[in-house]
């Protein structure tokens, strides 16, 4: 099956405005900015055919081609983005079988994260919508209840029934655990990961759907399928001994340096 894979990217953000031309620094000490490290990830993916950035900014248009990558640019009304990959999807002619949404605020996104995904999708033949979950360790949901109890918001958690398929997914820590867990310690919850896998049909009904008050109050744009009664597959994956964070905040720019550094030593 024929494979794009979209990065998202605006400048625009309501709690980050600038957020893909920040820079991170490796532990080589060369800085990169968020939307190049997120495209390098990209372009580590196996069995992907085509890499784009989708934007409506022309400095991340500027700055993506600066370093190589193919630009498509969409409209400034995308409210996520899903409709932005939707838009980038049919600018380019369609032709893809499957359309994977790597959100440019994920540049630690290991290649298999997304390689295991489109598998998962494939392996599905209902299946429209796939996303990535992960177990957190203590470390990883420590930092959830940190964030959520300095008053800011960090990953998002997603639980799911026996077939595999969301019931739900929240800013909010899911489920209530009531205690800490030691840093090495398996969880009972899961830390989506911001990445999707559509087929062409799910992708091109999305934005002809109004938003529903679940998307609004959590500001997660796949609630807009599971309010649709449209089942998301989620396909759990492993770390194999790397940490995962998003950019969510300015706080998680010496996070996910720290995180670099130890990819790199490791």
């Amino acid at each position: 099956m024929s494979v794009l894979i979209a990065i998202p990217a605006r400048y625009a953000s309501t709690r980050y405005p600038g957020k893909p031309l920040v820079a991170l620094r490796g532990p080589d000490g060369v800085a990169k900015t968020l939307v190049q490290r997120s495209w390098e990830a990209a372009m580590a993916v196996r069995g992907a055919d085509r890499v784009v950035v989708a934007t409506d900014d022309d400095r991340i248009r500027a700055e993506a081609e600066g370093f190589g990558a193919e630009v498509v640019m969409t409209s400034d009304q995308c409210q996520n983005g899903t409709e932005r990959c939707a838009e980038a999807y049919d600018r380019l002619g369609g032709g893809f079988e499957i359309v994977v949404n790597l959100q440019g605020d994920a540049p630690l996104t290991p290649p298999w994260f997304v390689e295991d995904l489109v598998a998962g999708l494939k392996a599905d033949p209902v299946a429209e919508v796939a996303t990535p979950v992960l177990r957190c360790d203590g470390r990883a949901l420590n930092g959830f209840l940190d964030d959520r109890r300095a008053g800011r918001v960090g990953g998002t958690t997603a639980v799911f029934g026996r077939d595999r398929k969301a019931l739900y997914f929240s800013k909010e820590v899911i489920p209530y655990t009531g205690r800490r867990y030691a840093d090495e310690a398996e969880t009972p919850v899961f830390h989506h990961v911001g990445v999707y896998a559509y087929r062409p049909s799910a992708l091109a009904a999305y934005p002809r759907w109004e938003a529903g008050p679940l998307e609004k109050l959590e500001g997660l744009e796949q609630l807009r399928f599971l309010e649709r009664e449209r089942p998301v597959l989620c396909v759990e994956v492993q770390a194999r001994g790397r940490q995962f964070w998003e950019l969510n905040n300015p706080e998680d720019v010496p996070k996910i340096e720290a995180m670099l550094a130890e990819m790199a030593a490791g």
